[in-house]
């Protein structure tokens, strides 16, 4: 459906919304094309003092650390997970080297503000130490954690206890083709399991090595996959995703009413489709559409735009660079996204064969969180990329030191089958704890 055909519905988002309805907003506002032109980064990143991050700051802490964050003039928009983590989400920007130099902008002040307060970021996949707890405690908050527990420990970790990089990218053009939305809807799901593993940094929870570079990789594939799993991608992408919105189930019923404080329902087997079709326990509304969208945690999400979800947080201060700078490089390039399609397309039986769990429990995407760049498969996939992605970053107006960190990365860890978590390990296995050398060192 053409996108202005739902936007009838988006007027009263207090009023009830039928299946049909509900499929039509989905439909609409899912894959929005036009030539791709924008993108955007969204950072997490794990709060420590320095040179003591197996300590945990306190609740009061850190809200004062980001009051004052919220004070800085920053581009950027600063938010807050339920664990504590700190999130800059960037504004939409028209090239890829605005975004990084807006986003660096922000990231210094913000770095020299927490100096002030004794701390710092730290870019790390999954908190390596403390266990997870919850500072945010609001009626969201409470009945996600309640759904997710349901299906055991792992809903508090991905909740409290892992941090990521997440580009965002334009859907594509309408028509067929490298920049069409169909073929970067495919692109997205092959290149996910390299990503994974070129840039996996999280080996180690509870002070303990867990057998996955991706311990948050690992984390993911183990929550309810109704709510973390992709859509099948065989069917023309906006009606999967549409099935797959309506056919998942439903985390909470929100009490309704201004202000109202009242914990919210976590209903049993309830799908959004089943729910707008009995009206019960009352008729779903936009708003309530609007919510379950955002419950719902696939490694790739379409939001009108892609939202690459799969990337553990990166260390130093440019680290984050080099996955959005390979990412944008082998989406917004022709050439290259044609080069990487290529190189990636012999990843698809590994990566959703028939019968198997949807990404991120398939198994390629299981194998690059376990074992990185150390798979011959991932491996030469990353190379293929990295390469691509190095010849179109001149074309796309990169700038020298942009290009020369994804070459330094692409030398200190693609050519030699390694990834971040490689280091960890090794320094975990000679006794040595992570220290915040580590975070300013990768990117040197």
């Amino acid at each position: 459906m053409p996108e202005g055909d739902c936007t009838k519905y988006r007027a009263k988002y207090g009023t009830a919304v039928s299946e049909s309805e509900a499929e039509a907003l989905v439909t609409g506002i899912c894959f929005k094309t036009g030539p791709p032109r924008i993108t955007g980064v969204e950072l997490e990143w794990l709060i420590h003092e320095p040179h003591r991050l197996h300590l945990p700051v306190s609740p009061a802490r850190l809200e004062a650390a980001y009051a004052a964050l919220r004070a800085l003039p920053l581009h950027s928009l600063i938010t807050v997970e339920p664990g504590g983590q700190l999130e800059l989400s960037s504004l939409p920007a028209a090239s890829l080297m605005e975004c990084v130099s807006d986003v660096s902008a922000d990231l210094a002040l913000v770095r020299d503000r927490l100096a002030t307060l004794n701390l710092t970021l730290t870019g790390l996949g999954a908190d390596p130490w403390r266990p997870p707890s919850r500072i945010l405690h609001r009626p969201r908050y409470d009945a996600m954690e309640s759904y997710l527990d349901r299906a055991g420990p792992a809903g508090r970790r991905m909740m409290c206890s892992t941090a990521s990089v997440q580009i965002c990218l334009d859907a594509g053009h309408e028509e067929p083709g490298p920049l069409g939305y169909g073929r970067r809807w495919r692109l997205a799901h092959l290149l996910g399991p390299v990503l994974v593993a070129a840039f996996a940094n999280s080996p180690v929870q509870d002070g303990r090595s867990t057998g996955w570079r991706s311990t948050r990789q690992a984390v993911w594939a183990s929550i309810d996959p109704g709510t973390s799993g992709a859509p099948s991608l065989d069917p023309e992408p906006r009606a999967a995703w549409t099935r797959h919105v309506m056919d998942a189930p439903v985390m909470f019923i929100r009490a309704q009413g201004e202000g109202n404080e009242a914990p919210w329902t976590v209903p049993e087997g309830l799908t959004f489709r089943t729910w707008a079709r009995s009206g019960a326990p009352r008729p779903p509304t936009h708003d309530d559409l609007e919510h379950h969208l955002t419950t719902l945690f696939p490694p790739v999400r379409p939001r009108g735009h892609l939202e690459m979800r799969m990337v553990d947080a990166q260390s130093g201060a440019n680290g984050w660079i080099v996955p959005l700078a390979l990412t944008s490089a082998l989406f917004d390039d022709p050439q290259a996204a044609e080069t990487a399609y290529r190189a990636l397309k012999p990843l698809a039986e590994r990566a959703c064969p028939p019968g198997a769990p949807a990404a991120p429990r398939s198994p390629l995407w299981l194998d690059a969180a376990r074992h990185g760049l150390a798979d011959p498969e991932l491996r030469e996939a990353a190379a293929a990329c990295f390469a691509a992605a190095a010849d179109a970053l001149p074309r796309m107006g990169a700038s020298a030191e942009v290009q020369g960190v994804v070459a330094a990365y692409a030398e200190r860890y693609v050519a030699r089958g390694r990834c971040p978590a490689d280091d960890l390990l090794d320094g975990h296995r000679d006794g040595h704890h992570y220290d915040h050398e580590h975070e300013k060192g990768i990117l040197r």
